[in-house]
């Protein structure tokens, strides 16, 4: 029986049937697009971009052909109307339309933030003393996106004396942020307003002066520092600090022992951190160690000392400490030594216990340690592939460890462990409305070796009463980038693919960090192609392991990760009977020459340069718009946001244009652009799903069409 139907209510069929029949204004052919060649030379090679005109934001033409893109994708995907919006009720009837985070107690409050029902965005709270006193609320995040199609708001902080609150909020979806100041005494707003700011700021001890952090208008790049007087009106405001290389973003941040604030400056390869007595806002900032060429560090105080995590002789990172005030490497003092089989990626300090974040084989563990030595464990944690980390922990004094732990199969919780007395207890559950039963599902971790014979990971999860012999659509999701690791978490809406019989795998492919630093190295700028050849290797992998059969193996990568999915398509055209590319780098090397572009200098470590012929060769062999061929494409479902301040909305613009141009056969090709937001798509928790359950019902309406 075919899953779909079988999951379809009957008062839905009659309304399938009648969405076969488009309306007399339906637009079935693709939009037409002009070619408008532009040439660039470069390496005595010329360069013919026959859609570069797609970049013209403002463009009426451009704006049309966006939305003529829409029409068709709409239209074509018409007979699933019925399918998203059942998906779409089965997301939403999954969440706690009210619920609450688990509180955190800070300088005399308990905060924590709640939903409610009906709205899509959080309220902000605290309670004085205990969770019995009277509520407060601070600010209500559905008051101000009312009127705004998009909104998102972060960098939420309180003054040290708990009267003010500092916060950012975006309308438009580009990551420029209004920065406001709200009296927590009078409940009012006041009328300091600076815009735009990059999302980063912190409160000096006087609770009158704000450090916060801008970016670049047109790159967008975080690049100055500034010092604002609370009340004395936006125009009060000093430069304390701007980068000057390119390659470089700063931020601004206050340390946890509030003590101390920073800037921390970085790239790809190296950082730089300054540092300033909360107590003296006007005093000059002063560097920790001087950037240096491979160097990354990055500092936070802690008995007038910094304890320092660092590469430094030391590919995995290790931890070092310094006293306050001492600048160079000569002067580091090692606390824990580098190991070649374990990153070390974070740290937790208490009055009596440091809190480590290893990774090794690629999962990450939660190792205690007591100062006097009498102590050093690791905590335990039940599934096979999982993914855990410290949550907030405010109070230096506290014996318990807060840390968030979720899996494949377990949704999030929140627990406070007892790091003496090794017990634990669950401060906050993840509720899956309707009952969700972790036993029902399996997860598992595969190994698969890549075309260079180094060995994979792939995190899979699936219905326990799944035959892997019975042919089961599989989505293999990959990303591969910037060194981030694709955690092996829970996810409710992925439970609509589960039930009707998916298996979703992630593929840890190299790009990322899932196996330490060497993991990243190796498919990074002229190693890149290592991060296509494995993800390919785990889609075989996927079929000679029984989880799926031929025609029924899909892909699903975004950002970067639909840098992954352009390229495979291209290497590996007939792996795949879909493909979801969401916000999609895909045009390498035109992004990479242009420097007004948001993130391109940034990321030169991360691709090259293709100024410097080397890079510029390797990049053009597997950029996936100089890529297209005359080939037959998978059915690929691409999506982008007008105001995306990461990948520009014309990249997979292009891509589509140039794809429609050579693509043979009969497979669809559909290009959907959120007018109204950004890289992150829709905002809001009810918004949000109509994303997802768009994405699910073009994958499962694939698989429910049979060669």
């Amino acid at each position: 029986m075919n899953p779909i139907h079988s999951l379809r209510p009957p008062f839905l069929f009659l309304a399938l049937i009648m969405s076969h029949s488009l309306s007399p204004f339906a637009q079935t052919a693709p939009p037409d697009v002009s070619q408008r060649p532009h040439k660039t030379a470069i390496h005595g090679d010329t360069l013919v971009d026959p859609y570069f005109w797609l970049n013209q934001r403002e463009n009426p033409e451009v704006l049309d052909y966006l939305r003529a893109e829409n029409r068709y994708a709409e239209s074509m995907l018409s007979p699933t109307k019925p399918l998203q919006e059942q998906l779409f009720n089965e997301m939403k009837g999954r969440i706690k339309e009210e619920d609450r985070n688990a509180p955190y107690f800070d300088r005399g409050y308990w905060y924590y933030s709640r939903v409610v029902k009906g709205q899509d965005y959080a309220v902000y709270c605290r309670r004085k003393g205990n969770m019995e006193a009277p509520e407060e609320i601070m600010l209500d995040a559905n008051e101000y996106a009312q009127g705004h199609s998009f909104f998102s708001i972060t960098g939420l902080k309180v003054s040290p004396d708990n009267r003010y609150l500092l916060f950012c909020f975006d309308t438009v979806g580009r990551r420029q942020y209004i920065l406001g100041i709200r009296d927590l005494k009078t409940g009012k707003d006041l009328e300091d307003r600076v815009f735009p700011v990059n999302g980063s700021a912190a409160w000096a001890a006087d609770n009158q002066t704000i450090f916060f952090g801008t970016s670049d208008e047109q790159t967008l790049r975080a690049d100055e520092v500034w010092k604002y007087r609370v009340g004395k009106g936006s125009d009060n405001k000093t430069l304390v600090f701007r980068e000057e290389d390119e390659t470089f973003s700063t931020y601004v941040f206050g340390g946890k022992s509030g003590d101390f604030l920073y800037i921390l400056s970085s790239s790809t390869l190296s950082s730089e951190q300054r540092y300033l007595p909360s107590e003296r806002p006007n005093d000059e900032w002063t560097v920790i160690c001087p950037r240096q060429k491979d160097l990354l560090y990055s500092a936070e105080d802690y008995n007038k000392e910094f304890y320092i995590l660092t590469n430094h002789q030391a590919l995995n990172f290790r931890m070092v400490k310094a006293p306050v005030g001492t600048g160079s490497t000569d002067r580091w003092t090692e606390v824990l030594p580098h190991r070649p089989s374990v990153r070390l990626e974070g740290f937790e300090l208490f009055e009596e216990f440091m809190v480590l974040e290893e990774r090794e084989a690629g999962l990450k563990q939660l190792r205690v340690r007591r100062w006097d030595g009498k102590d050093d464990h690791y905590l335990r944690f039940p599934d096979p592939v999982y993914t855990v980390s410290t949550e907030i922990n405010k109070d230096y004094k506290s014996r318990e460890l807060r840390y968030v732990y979720s899996s494949l199969t377990t949704p999030t919780r929140v627990v406070a462990y007892s790091m003496d007395k090794r017990s634990e207890r669950i401060l906050k559950s993840q509720t899956v409305v309707g009952g969700h039963e972790p036993s029902d599902y399996q997860s598992e971790r595969v190994w698969v070796k890549a075309a260079d014979g180094t060995v994979v990971p792939v995190s899979l999860v699936f219905k326990k009463s799944l035959r892997k012999d019975a042919g089961n659509p599989t989505l293999l999701y990959g990303y591969g980038s910037y060194g981030i690791t694709m955690e092996a978490t829970f996810s409710m809406n992925r439970l609509s693919l589960l039930d009707r019989g998916w298996v979703f795998a992630i593929a840890h492919i190299r790009g990322g960090e899932e196996m330490g630093r060497a993991w990243y190295e190796d498919g990074k700028l002229l190693k890149k192609k290592n991060s296509f050849t494995d993800f390919i290797a785990c889609g075989e992998a996927m079929l000679k392991l029984g989880y799926c059969e031929p025609g029924q193996l899909y892909a699903m990568g975004g950002s970067a990760g639909g840098l992954l999915m352009g390229a495979v398509v291209n290497m590996r055209p007939d792996l795949w009977k879909g493909v979801i590319a969401g916000v999609p780098f895909v045009d390498v090397i035109n992004t990479m020459l242009d420097a007004s572009i948001p993130l391109t200098t940034s990321e030169y470590d991360e691709w090259g340069n293709p100024a410097d012929e080397t890079y510029y060769r390797y990049m053009l062999s597997y950029s996936p718009y100089d890529n297209v061929r005359p080939i037959e494409y998978p059915n690929l479902l691409i999506t982008t946001g007008l105001h995306d301040s990461q990948v520009q909305y014309w990249e997979p613009a292009k891509w589509v244009a140039k794809l429609r141009d050579v693509h043979q056969g009969n497979n669809k090709i559909y290009l959907v652009t959120d007018m109204e937001a950004g890289h992150g798509g829709k905002s809001g928790r009810y918004n949000a799903l109509k994303d997802d359950a768009l994405e699910f019902a073009f994958l499962i309406d694939l698989a429910s069409k049979k060669p």
